[in-house]
């Protein structure tokens, strides 16, 4: 009898504990999305939508300030629940079944989206801005939204990889510059936790970030740029795992000076280039571990030391610093060869920045001569257009993959830096971007979702003529326009904290300050002076030009000096510098050049970093033309 007892004891247990595991792991079968996770910020003061996945059967019970909700899954096996509006605080604790999600906070939610300059890596400012380094905000949290760009249709979820970090020096390094102190702005302000829901992408053009639906308006050439360079990509050049070798044979190359843009070294392709070039090292470096700079490139790059593969960077502009690891660098002749491709044709080593190997206590400067030969020029691809017509839908595949799936969790409103890889196309610009708030609003359910635009920074060297286009120009008027006529916009200006060589300018923390200025303005109502003064109209009398403006505030005063960077024309559209006056709330212009003047343009150029109009709170008026040539 014992062992038939035995045997009966050992089933019984085994059947228990088949049981118990079947039970735990149907507690499994509830998927949550990443961001519906520890450390979230929740919007205040608003009703909440919580959702994810389930099998069908599963009944779904979240709890959350005490008190209860309960759901189960559609057909498709998606839930959600309504929760009450919530007010501001925290932490807090939400279970969902059997999960737990802690340090929850409820205060505002910022969704930040743009292109590389909301990219920026906080890593870079640390120098200087060096408070970074011991940041003590544990009330303000940031959630990167993972690259996921969709071409085919909308995603129901994001991909996967997103976290929420807090502002604490062990975790603000995985944070974006500009989303930090925008954070930190709106925190010590308001002393409401604060998130930063980022969803970007380096080098995106404002299409990326549009649905179809509100596309299908514009001209096949606006929409197809981006197809372009989609279908370009997928081409490979005739050096690839070839050039890269270090016993390459490159003797019969061409020369070029690094720095220097391609045009000055004769170089007249659009697509890839590859460059090459020699250096020696004695015996204390061989297999050393070095920090190599190649200072900015233009547009994406991909890096090789002694036929190794040591880094990359696929858009313009970021520093590049790439380590080379120990065991590459040898005693005597080593060499680095860089693949770099410009769709455009404007490829560039930017001058100004440093080009070296630094390792223990020893330097080789990279400047100089170098090898260079064409990979791929895509300028003979005219064949490849006629399929363009096939790929129309690729511009809207961030918006797809990256907002779509994200239009459930409320936030306060939006923020955008985006419009450099737009300046070619400036004059469909305001379309664009006012299509994007009317689709962003319409996704979000929420038609008077404000936005927040930054508008761009000055950038490239300056120029002594009036006349010189400026796509970057056109891109702020753009911004401008649609902070002027979109309801619930508002716009800051930063045409004196950009940099001449740098297309990501340091100073976020400036620019930060100004877009939240704007933002208690609009969306909290503050009685105040949040931007600077805009320009309303004109008249002419004799040979001057008198131009009024709005929002002037305490008066119309120049930052330094005399006014700089106002330019006038006459009839015949050749605008010439000019002198210009400050009375009372206008501003005089007049040139002896121009004895009937027509139009006035001011800070219209790629670069009007000594503009210098403002009201006497300090802001900058925006810069503006009278014409429409």
């Amino acid at each position: 009898m014992e062992p038939r007892n035995f045997k009966f004891s050992t089933i019984f247990k085994i059947v228990f504990l088949m049981i118990v595991l079947s039970h735990q792991l149907s507690f499994g079968k509830i998927k949550l999305p990443d961001l519906v996770s520890d450390k979230m910020v929740l919007q205040r003061d608003v009703e909440l939508k919580i959702w994810g996945w389930a099998d069908n059967g599963e009944n779904i019970t979240i709890k959350f300030r005490n008190e209860t909700y309960n759901t189960s899954p559609d057909k498709n096996g998606k839930w959600s629940v309504q929760l009450k509006p919530q007010k501001a605080g925290g932490p807090f604790v939400m279970e969902i079944n059997e999960i737990t999600i802690r340090d929850i906070l409820v205060g505002d939610v910022w969704l930040a989206s743009g292109q590389s300059n909301m990219e920026t890596p906080i890593a870079r400012l640390t120098d200087r801005f060096p408070e970074i380094n011991v940041s003590d905000f544990n009330k303000i949290r940031y959630f990167k939204v993972p690259t996921q760009n969709t071409v085919e249709s909308v995603r129901e979820n994001i991909a996967s990889g997103g976290k929420w970090f807090t502002g604490t020096a062990s975790e603000v390094m995985n944070w974006t510059a500009f989303a930090y102190f925008y954070a930190v702005e709106a925190y010590e302000h308001s002393k409401i936790p604060q998130g930063m829901l980022v969803s970007s992408l380096g080098g995106s053009l404002i299409q990326s970030w549009v649905s179809q639906e509100y596309l299908k308006n514009f001209p096949d050439e606006i929409i197809d740029k981006q197809a372009l360079s989609v279908l370009n990509s997928s081409k490979l050049d005739q050096g690839r795992n070839l050039w890269n070798q270090k016993d390459f044979n490159d003797g019969n190359w061409e020369k070029a000076k690094v720095p220097g843009k391609w045009k000055d070294n004769g170089i007249r392709t659009k697509g890839t280039v590859w460059f090459r070039k020699n250096f020696e090292l004695p015996a204390s470096m061989d297999g050393k571990f070095t920090r190599l700079y190649l200072g900015v490139m233009v547009d994406s790059d991909s890096v090789f030391v002694n036929g190794k593969f040591v880094g990359s960077t696929s858009y313009t502009y970021p520093p590049r610093k790439y380590d080379i690891p120990g065991g590459i660098l040898k005693q005597g002749k080593n060499t680095i060869a860089i693949q770099l491709t410009s769709n455009f044709g404007n490829g560039e080593f930017v001058a100004d920045k440093p080009y070296k190997i630094v390792g223990d206590g020893f330097t080789v400067d990279l400047t100089g001569e170098w090898k260079y030969n064409i990979g791929r020029d895509t300028s003979k691809d005219e064949e490849y257009k006629s399929k363009l017509k096939n790929l129309r839908s690729t511009p809207s595949g961030l918006y797809n993959g990256m907002i779509y799936p994200i239009r459930d969790y409320k936030v306060r409103g939006a923020i955008w830096y985006q419009g450099e890889s737009n300046a070619g196309q400036s004059e469909d610009y305001a379309g664009l971007l006012k299509n994007l708030i009317e689709n962003w609003r319409e996704v979000f359910q929420w038609n008077q979702m404000p936005f927040l635009l930054v508008q761009l920074p000055n950038f490239m060297e300056k120029t002594n003529d009036p006349n010189a286009p400026s796509g970057w120009a056109g891109i702020r008027e753009a911004q401008f326009k649609t902070s002027q006529t979109v309801p619930y916009t508002a716009m800051s200006v930063n045409y004196d904290i950009g940099e001449w060589n740098d297309i990501h300018p340091l100073n976020k923390k400036n620019m930060a300050k100004r877009l939240f200025l704007a933002a208690r303005k609009l969306l909290y109502g503050e009685k105040l002076v949040s931007g600077g003064p805009v320009f309303k109209s004109m008249k002419v009398e004799n040979s001057d030009i008198i131009l009024s403006f709005d929002n002037v505030g305490s008066g119309l005063q120049s930052k330094t000096g005399n006014l700089k960077h106002f330019a006038i024309a006459g009839s015949d559209k050749k605008f010439v510098w000019a002198d210009a006056k400050i009375k009372g709330n206008t501003v005089i212009v007049t040139s002896k050049e121009i004895k009937n003047p027509v139009a006035v343009r001011y800070a219209w150029s790629n670069n009007p970093e000594d503009a210098n109009l403002q009201n006497k709170e300090g802001l900058l008026a925006s810069p503006f033309r009278t014409d429409d040539w």
